[in-house]
């Protein structure tokens, strides 16, 4: 399913926007950030929350759940991983991650391998589908944001160019 451009965003909260707006600007406050940077950090975070929502719905493959995607991903970016190193780095509980596995596993998306120092753990790779498949679903959503991106005016599309490896930076803290 992919949003059209002119698609306004759903607000989720039942709180509703204006008082969320002001709870996640108390937030930023208590870690420090106060007045201009607070605001900046609130609209940095909303837009890219909304963006990244967007950008989850052009999928090459709409079977796979955000939680296999994010596996992939990591498998992609980090190599072949224990089924504990992949639930650490992706913030979940072992239990969970070796139901994410076993369901990837299943669809023929990884494959377990014996770990070549210990014999009692597995080693997760991703396999030759996988890799075609997130290969296609890059290519859908690179090509969905560089329709946005040609609507920007030179210099806004000068700044994100120069933002974007600040924002790389900025995920992988």
């Amino acid at each position: 399913m992919s949003y059209p451009k002119d698609m306004p965003e759903q607000h989720a909260s039942p709180r509703g926007a204006a008082e969320d707006e002001q709870t996640e600007s108390v937030d930023a406050v208590a870690a420090g950030v106060t007045g201009a940077d607070a605001e900046a950090v609130n609209a940095l975070r909303s837009a890219v929350m909304r963006l990244s929502r967007r950008l989850r719905h052009q999928r090459v493959d709409e079977t796979l759940s955000p939680a296999e995607m994010s596996v992939l991903g990591t498998l992609a970016r980090c190599g072949s991983a224990t089924p504990s190193e992949l639930a650490r780095k992706e913030y979940v509980q072992p239990p969970s991650m070796t139901r994410i596995v076993a369901m990837l596993e299943a669809k023929g998306l990884v494959r377990l391998e014996p770990h070549p120092d210990d014999r009692r753990q597995k080693v997760v790779m991703q396999t030759e589908q996988a890799e075609s498949m997130l290969a296609a679903s890059r290519a859908k959503r690179n090509a969905w944001l560089a329709e946005l991106v040609v609507e920007l005016d030179d210099e806004d599309w000068a700044t994100l160019r120069a933002a974007a490896p600040v924002l790389e930076k900025l995920a992988r803290l």
